[in-house]
């Protein structure tokens, strides 16, 4: 275990480009913060179970902030997070999950009379459905198992839990943008949004319930008996982030943030708008020229999106927030050649918020952020994926938040539900769209994120319009 500056890094298999990266990044700012952490660094080596420590830091993690925390039970749970077995990155969510699919296309079939309607779509390419049962309609104390018909080993619930969790569905809205209303979230959360400037203000809506996990990302089903506790701990966090990949549903993201998209994309040689190819694309010009963002702009809106859920989830009593990078994968521009700039204005934005609010939060105790490592680029020896992103971020500008914080190459669903099994309240973050209807693509074979969480939770019973009459009820809108 090393300990430098304001992190610890933990990771004791991290390989060789980690090590280096934070070392780079840690030994400047060195300084009396080392007697904390040294203190820190027995108190975790005291506290790890000998049956354990050879399990300790078997994937990469870092964590900063902890000898400000008054919370022993933080302590604890880190180490527990730590020895946890690493992520399963080539299992079956890896692929097309057209197994996971079939699976909760049945589940839903056979328990509530689930059926596509043909040639009807809720948003281009997303299939709309029907279900004959309704949930309300069900005894309430009628236990249903996923997968359906395998009570051996499957998670159960009762019809009068999956309300409860429907029940607990809330929306939070930023009150200060132009057009946020009552009205506008009644379409946008149906999938309703107009592209452009609605579709642009779909970053500052956030979307939470209770919502249970029903397997990891190595797709293996968590055994439930129903009424167990640790599930309901878990929220889901619905949230529309950034947008670069250059799709016409979300031309505001390139009109206000690239300053010279003019240069960078084909335009109409005489409207001088951007060229539409197959309904939904920009096309970079050849040989254009990189993208120019406006980086004020940008990281103003990044950290006025991340206080805005922060709330939310310190509102809806969440102790431990688990969160993920919010399109800084293939939405973060790398086509354009921004997307190094928008991971580490997305890492600045956080950490900002968090030393500037942390201490006004009733709630939250500390934060998780699951950043699994997959193939990662390399730019002067130094890896560039968002993990080393945010490890850079935090150590380079000595993350000095009241709230502790993990980063982890970790699955984010092993995390939440560990967190939740040792008796916290704890959310997860959902990288949504910007249509504004759960799951959005789940059924076409080829999930992002998104569509693995409809896959892998109950969310497709509590998050959705078609499923939750709660979703549409503008008395769960909170305007904040």
């Amino acid at each position: 275990m090393v300990l430098k500056g304001t992190a610890a890094d933990l990771s004791k298999k991290s390989n060789s480009s980690i090590e280096e990266g934070l070392k780079g990044n840690t030994e400047s700012g060195a300084s009396s913060a080392n007697n904390d952490f040294s203190t820190t660094k027995s108190r975790l080596s005291s506290h790890i179970a000998a049956d354990s420590s050879s399990q300790m830091c078997s994937y990469p993690v870092i964590a900063f902030g902890l000898n400000r925390s008054t919370d022993p039970n933080i302590l604890q749970l880190f180490e527990h997070l730590m020895s946890l077995a690493p992520m399963e990155k080539n299992g079956p969510m890896s692929g097309n999950c057209d197994f996971e699919t079939t699976q909760m296309e049945k589940f839903l079939s056979q328990t509530f009379g689930f059926q596509n309607l043909p040639g009807q779509y809720i948003v281009q390419g997303v299939k709309a459905f029907r279900l004959s049962q309704s949930i309300n309609s069900m005894d309430p104390k009628t236990i249903i198992h996923f997968p359906a018909n395998t009570p051996t080993t499957s998670f159960a619930m009762t019809v009068q839990e999956i309300i409860d969790w429907q029940q607990s569905y809330r929306v939070y809205a930023d009150k200060t943008i132009k057009g946020m209303n009552k009205e506008f979230l009644l379409r946008a959360l149906q999938g309703q949004s107009e592209y452009g400037e609605e579709a642009f203000r779909m970053k500052f809506v956030v979307r939470i319930s209770q919502c249970p996990i029903l397997m990891e990302f190595d797709a293996r089903i968590i055994p439930r008996a129903s009424q167990d506790k640790w599930s309901h701990r878990i929220k889901l966090v619905s949230v529309t982030g950034i947008d670069f990949a250059g799709r016409l549903h979300d031309i505001n993201d390139i009109l206000t943030y690239v300053t010279n998209w003019q240069d960078v994309y084909e335009t109409n040689p005489k409207s001088g708008l951007l060229l539409v190819h197959n309904n939904r694309d920009f096309r970079r010009k050849t040989n254009g020229p990189r993208g120019k963002l406006d980086m004020d702009h940008l990281r103003n809106d990044l950290m006025r999106m991340a206080r805005l859920r922060l709330r939310a989830c310190d509102d809806e009593e969440v102790q431990v927030v688990v969160e993920t990078g919010i399109g800084l994968g293939v939405f973060a521009g790398k086509a354009i050649g921004i997307d190094e700039t928008v991971r580490a204005l997305s890492a600045f934005a956080i950490r900002k918020v968090l030393e500037e609010d942390g201490s006004t939060y009733r709630n939250i105790r500390a934060i998780v952020f699951a950043l699994p490592i997959f193939d990662a680029g390399y730019r002067n020896d130094k890896r560039q994926d968002t993990y080393q992103a945010f490890a850079d971020e935090f150590n380079r500008n000595n993350y000095q938040g009241p709230i502790p914080v993990l980063i982890a190459d970790q699955d984010m669903h092993r995390l939440t539900v560990a967190i939740a099994r040792m008796g916290f309240n704890v959310s997860e973050l959902n990288p949504a769209d910007s249509h504004g209807v759960f799951g959005e693509y789940w059924q076409n074979r080829g999930p992002a994120v998104e569509e693995k969480l409809a896959l892998t939770t109950v969310g497709l019973l509590v998050q959705h319009h078609l499923v939750n009459p709660c979703v549409l009820d503008p008395n769960h809108y909170n305007f904040i």
